[in-house]
């Protein structure tokens, strides 16, 4: 049995660790909710700009670009959305196992130096050129502090890639945040751009709350939480009968690319909530099994303690009989 010096030296070293993880708990939901009013301020431009392109290619189904024309694929990138920071539970293994497994499927028909990535995030770079990947370019600033500016930049780029056929297919690999307890592994293609697809694909997001305990999610289930789904569903357009001009094809392909940039600025902001929330669970698990191996040290710094007091007085008890 450890001695009383060492339990109490073990309780101060795990009281330690739980103000650490306590702190980087509160850290991670305060970033959480800047991340969320991210998205929320996002959300009305997105609704209107896809019910804009429905509404055209409702209107002349035959409009096409290039941007959302299949063609044979012969090389493919990557966009991988990772964190630059560790203590975020299985967020980075996992974004990493699933870019690994994208890789060699196409590496088994393509070769693998016909798969670039192009990682957003420092663990997901780290990795990819430990593998000997072809890396792209480094955008690990991108995690720490979105910035429209640099999407669109990366947007114009895989753009303009593959409209001079250096490449033929453009894939994202991110965590789509559906609430704080919920984060989704999606693997998606980018370019060509499959717009009934796209413009369907899962809106569901909890931006109202951070809490992520088992208790809180099932009061959300019961009681509902998808009001940022009503309020998309909300935002309209005073007249879908739009005056196109000059054509129908022109106009598609100014709102096609811009399409792209926010289809890339929306996973971006996607992966940071869910990197916040990652945290911000992990730490929560941390510092509730901190409390319960406590209460464990200290039931038995007591028992110990105890133990010791009762051998002392039947050593007094034993030497006033002799």
């Amino acid at each position: 049995m450890p001695s009383l010096k060492e339990i109490k030296g073990r309780i101060a070293s795990v009281n330690s660790t739980r103000k650490i993880t306590s702190a980087m708990k509160m850290v991670a939901s305060s970033k959480l909710h800047h991340a969320q009013v991210a998205i929320q301020n996002m959300l009305p431009y997105e609704t209107m700009l896809e019910h804009i392109l429905k509404s055209f290619l409702a209107a002349e189904a035959e409009a096409q670009t290039i941007y959302d024309k299949p063609r044979p694929v012969k090389r493919v990138a990557l966009v991988v959305f990772s964190s630059n920071s560790s203590l975020c539970g299985g967020f980075n293994a996992n974004v990493i196992k699933l870019m690994m497994n994208a890789v060699d499927t196409y590496a088994a028909t393509l070769g693998q130096e016909n798969v670039d990535i192009y990682p957003i995030g420092r663990k997901v770079e780290e990795k990819a050129r430990k593998l000997g990947y072809v890396v792209k370019g480094s955008y690990a600033d991108l995690c720490d502090k979105p910035n429209v500016r640099q999407c669109i930049d990366l947007a114009m780029l895989l753009g303009k890639r593959f409209a001079e056929n250096e490449i033929d297919k453009v894939e994202f690999i991110y965590h789509h945040f559906k609430s704080a307890g919920s984060q989704v592994l999606t693997r998606k293609t980018f370019l060509p751009i499959d717009l009934e697809t796209e413009l369907e694909r899962d809106h569901e997001r909890d931006l109202t709350s951070i809490a992520a305990t088992k208790e809180s999610q099932e009061y959300l289930r019961k009681h509902g939480h998808h009001t940022t789904a009503t309020k998309s569903e909300e935002v309209k357009p005073l007249n879908d009968n739009f005056i196109v001009e000059p054509d129908m094809d022109t106009v598609l392909s100014q709102l096609l690319p811009k399409m792209a940039h926010l289809m890339l600025y929306t996973a971006l902001l996607d992966s940071v909530a869910s990197e916040h929330a990652a945290r911000m669970v992990a730490m929560q698990t941390a510092t509730d099994n901190a409390d319960e191996l406590l209460r464990e040290l200290n039931l038995q710094y007591n028992k110990s303690r105890q133990q010791a007091i009762t051998n002392e007085l039947l050593d007094i008890v034993g030497g006033s009989q002799n």
